[in-house]
């Protein structure tokens, strides 16, 4: 962290004797209002709209032109200052509203509808957990009995993921 920004966002910081601290202040409540649970129009965009709305935002692609040169990856939003960024940052999340899925930003870049999870509940049942072990191929011999003997082990594959119940 430098002595006039915060360490994770980067947000401007007061300090003694300043003039103008309100604009400094009001710095900072722009870049948390961008950053704080963000929806963006798009992402991967390389060239800024022609009309923004104050409050509309972007995800700025790998190779940003005009206002937006030098700011690749970055949360981009318009203001009654302009533009404003705030750089990607591991665990950033946005609502991508054009694809209607959760966007996040990792160490190798935003990735988009990915979701991550040890396990999904629904009204407190587990419906999906980790990943059980294969379930071999039907064998040769008694169809029948090869074909009762799959499907068992399907249904116990399934129900161990909570996708039916026991």
């Amino acid at each position: 962290m430098s002595d006039d920004t915060t360490a994770r966002l980067a947000l401007p910081l007061l300090v003694s004797g300043q003039a103008h601290k309100e604009e400094t202040h009001n710095e900072a409540l722009a870049l948390i209002d961008l950053a704080l649970c963000s929806a963006v129009e798009a992402s991967g965009v390389d060239v800024p709209p022609d009309a923004p709305l104050p409050g509309q935002c972007w995800i700025v692609g790998n190779a940003p032109r005009g206002a937006w040169s030098g700011q690749a990856g970055a949360l981009a939003g318009w203001t009654g200052a302009g533009w404003q960024f705030v750089a990607p940052r591991e665990g950033l999340r946005a609502w991508d509203r054009s694809r209607q899925c959760v966007l996040a930003c990792t160490a190798a870049g935003w990735e988009s509808g990915v979701v991550r999870a040890a396990r999904v509940l629904v009204d407190g049942q587990q419906v999906v957990g980790a990943r059980g072990a294969a379930i071999p191929d039907p064998g040769q011999g008694d169809g029948d009995q090869v074909a009762r003997a799959c499907l068992a082990n399907i249904l116990a594959a399934l129900r161990a993921h909570g996708l039916i119940a026991s």
